[in-house]
């Protein structure tokens, strides 16, 4: 049975992003309610916490107001704009982006072009229920730091949706708000320096970008080449790793050998840090459909083992992993193999 306490907010749920958009195509998605359902499960016996609410202070430490603004009114805006009753404009998604020769500073007047201002993929869908969700996560994440900073060894935000592809002011990849990177945010107010090492099967651009010019906060990924064809494409790349970050991406088919052998090589150079954040994706999983990587359960266990022997206060914060029928029961291998290497 875990000891590490595991937050939780049942608004969380709220988020149905009902599909994605695909290079142009409606797909079904799968960043669903089920997935922390399906944790939740296999963590039976531990001890949950609900998340209690913050003001916004925290979350504007990380991002621009304009982006929470948005996101707070967008399905609302939507509705009003009578877009929602037109076949297949049911959720927010933008058509149209600011790069280029159409890279302008204003925030569109209409509707229908706004998320284009912050959104930067068609895949990340607005619906009723995301700003609940969204910022539940970022309550449960708080509350997880705030166990923390409390004297708890550790803490698990079991939280959806995923929060390490947003930005300073730009969300996308399933992702609204940084969970993770809102944690550590709290967590450098006490500790002189936090590392968040991000085992998520994607890089997480969004974490790089927020603390790039900073190094009381360091930041760490182990992920899929982006070079190789996979998300974020854009970054991730091992060249853009300097004294206060850096990326260690696999390629394609990697599995528990050269994962955990990037897993310690972060580990080591995080564990300098007086305080740990960990954006836990279990996506690198063999069988999740998500990634081309090839990790298995033990090896999410040894993952954990690592982390947990720098005996560092520790924040877990759920990101991705998308297989309904393994993802609880990685999540509960990796905080298992935590306390572990914690013994």
């Amino acid at each position: 049975m875990l000891a590490l306490p595991v937050v939780w907010s049942d608004a969380c749920r709220l988020h149905e992003p009902d599909g994605e958009i695909f290079v142009g195509v409606r797909t079904p998605g799968t960043e669903l309610p089920e997935r922390i359902d399906a944790i939740r499960a296999a963590l039976d016996g531990a001890t949950f916490i609900g998340a209690t609410r913050h003001d916004d202070g925290a979350m504007l430490t990380v991002h621009d107001a304009a982006l929470v603004g948005f996101l707070q009114s967008a399905w609302d805006d939507w509705t009003a704009s009578g877009l929602v009753a037109d076949p297949g404009q049911d959720r927010v998604v933008p058509y149209v982006f600011p790069h280029g020769a159409l890279a302008g500073t204003a925030t569109p007047t209409a509707t229908w072009a706004r998320a284009g201002r912050f959104g930067y993929d068609t895949m990340t869908l607005v619906g009723p229920g995301t700003w609940d969700a969204a910022r539940a996560a970022v309550d449960c994440a708080l509350t997880a730091a705030e166990l923390v900073l409390g004297g708890a060894p550790a803490a698990y935000a079991c939280v959806r949706p995923p929060g390490h592809h947003a930005g300073v002011a730009s969300y996308g990849g399933s992702c609204y708000l940084n969970n993770s990177a809102v944690a550590a945010e709290a967590l450098a107010e006490r500790f002189a320096q936090v590392a968040v090492l991000d085992v998520d099967a994607h890089h997480g651009n969004g974490t790089q970008e927020i603390f790039r010019e900073r190094d009381d906060v360091l930041t760490g990924s182990v992920h899929v080449d982006p070079g190789a064809g996979w998300f974020p494409h854009f970054l991730g790349f091992a060249d853009e790793s300097d004294g206060a970050n850096l990326n260690l991406p696999l390629a394609p088919g990697s599995g528990d050998d050269v994962w955990l052998a990037a897993v310690r090589e972060l580990a080591e150079w995080g564990s300098g840090a007086q305080a740990l954040v960990v954006p836990l994706g279990v996506d690198a999983a063999a069988a999740d459909p998500e990634s081309p990587l090839a990790v298995s359960a033990a090896g999410f266990r040894e993952a954990g083992r690592i982390l947990g022997a720098l005996g560092l206060p520790t924040v877990f914060v759920q990101e991705g992993g998308y297989d309904l029928a393994t993802i609880g029961a990685l999540v509960r291998e990796t905080l298992t193999g935590f306390e572990e290497g914690r013994q």
